[in-house]
């Protein structure tokens, strides 16, 4: 590192002095990491996380406010990007596109940590071709009341039915509560062949593990579960990559783990503080996974033998909108986590015998997209509450619009 008068530092990543400003901001309290720590880490895992990341257009998700506050998603790479940065621009199913920002080497990963990127977010496809997916995602998803050991059996059911089509499944934690298996592909498929594939596993996971998973698609019909979410394999979607920091207090780490390590150990290992000494040990157990890129065919064939799978009803009025089996309703809208939190209790206090009725997995919180940041929605399923004691929809008990203020094309 090399000292400046001003409040900056520079690192020098494969000959590149990259610049970081306000190097002695903290970012994570708790372990007391700064900007300038956080930069530094990823230097440290760089060959593991190019892996993941490195040449794949990339959403930033930048926390410039800090973890307190919600991130803001830039797709379109920062003008006046250094000349280490690679680009290409990604067309939208919106009819929108956006030139992204395409990481190739150590150098970009201590830029983007600058920018206040925490996890590293690249689309599922290769620069050189961006539509034709080369990586298959499987994000295992736990439902509120589901514990780790439910999770891992899930994983080793995931793990069988890809072997059992050839492919190879690589597991890492998410960083949050549960895993991620990532599957690397010949890119032979677009975007739609590759989704359907995830969905036929999941389906096939939930065949396999009935109560244990789901691929249900609608999180009210999941009950005390294990989502195998294949829409992270959409076209728009992406997912934190390996050994990305994750925006929690304890500066945790996407990290990629051998199958015999999945059942003993456990996500709250793995932090900024610990990985770098892990990876320096014993090396990344991922160092493999583009040797390994399989043909989807076997799975393709399964998803024609299952049939299409169910669809909820549509509405009657031609709005084309779903009608849900269960009895829901909306507690609140909100723009931050906490204040949905908050509403959930608010909620709960206001109807304490209907609260002490509901199941874990009834509370729903859904981070929804917005514009550019992320809001939160507040459910409540009743399907646990008798008929005759379940409350109608009422007031909101918050009310947050993401969409106030922005300009339709179109509007007057």
């Amino acid at each position: 590192m090399t000292p400046s008068s001003k409040s900056e530092a520079f690192l020098e990543a494969d000959g590149i002095e990259v610049r970081i400003s306000n190097p002695e901001k903290v970012v994570f309290p708790e372990p007391g990491l700064t900007k300038l720590d956080l930069a530094r880490y990823y230097l440290s895992v760089a060959d593991g996380a190019l892996r993941g990341a490195g040449g794949r257009p990339m959403v930033l998700k930048r926390f410039v406010k800090g973890l307190t506050q919600e991130p803001f998603f830039q797709k379109r790479v920062p003008e006046g990007h250094p000349f280490y940065i690679d680009t290409a621009t990604l067309h939208y199913a919106s009819g929108t596109s956006a030139e992204e920002a395409v990481l190739r080497n150590a150098a970009g990963l201590a830029w983007v940590s600058n920018l206040g990127c925490l996890d590293l977010n690249p689309h599922a496809v290769r620069a050189e071709d961006l539509d034709h997916p080369d990586e298959l995602r499987v994000d295992l998803d736990p439902m509120p009341g589901v514990d780790w050991s439910q999770i891992v059996d899930v994983a080793f059911v995931a793990r069988e039915v890809l072997e059992d089509h050839g492919l190879v499944g690589w597991p890492k934690t998410s960083g949050s509560r549960g895993l991620h298996i990532l599957v690397r592909i010949t890119p032979d498929w677009g975007f739609a062949d590759v989704r359907l594939a995830a969905e036929t596993l999941a389906r096939e996971v939930e065949n396999r593990a009935p109560g244990l998973a789901t691929a249900r698609w609608w999180k009210e019909e999941r009950g005390e579960s294990v989502f195998v979410d294949f829409n992270q394999n959409a076209k728009d979607r992406t997912v934190a990559s390996a050994y990305s920091i994750r925006p929690l207090p304890d500066a945790r780490v996407s990290t990629p783990l051998d199958w015999d390590e999945v059942r003993s150990r456990r996500p709250e290992e793995f932090t900024v503080l610990t990985v770098p000494q892990r990876f320096a040990q014993v090396g990344d157990p991922h160092a493999g996974i583009d040797d390994a890129a399989g043909s989807l065919d076997a799975l393709l064939a399964l998803a024609k033998r299952l049939g299409p799978a169910e669809k909820a009803p549509r509405a009657g009025d031609g709005a084309g909108r779903r009608v849900s089996q269960m009895p829901l309703i909306e507690v609140a809208r909100t723009k931050t986590k906490p204040e949905a939190l908050a509403a959930l209790e608010e909620w709960k206090a206001a109807h304490s015998e209907v609260a002490g009725l509901l199941h874990p997995a009834d509370e729903l919180l859904d981070g929804m997209r917005g514009s550019s940041s992320q809001w939160y929605r507040v459910r409540i399923n009743l399907q646990h509450v008798p008929e005759s004691d379940r409350p109608e929809q009422g007031a909101l008990v918050a009310d947050y619009d993401p969409w106030a203020g922005r300009e339709w094309p179109g509007r007057p």
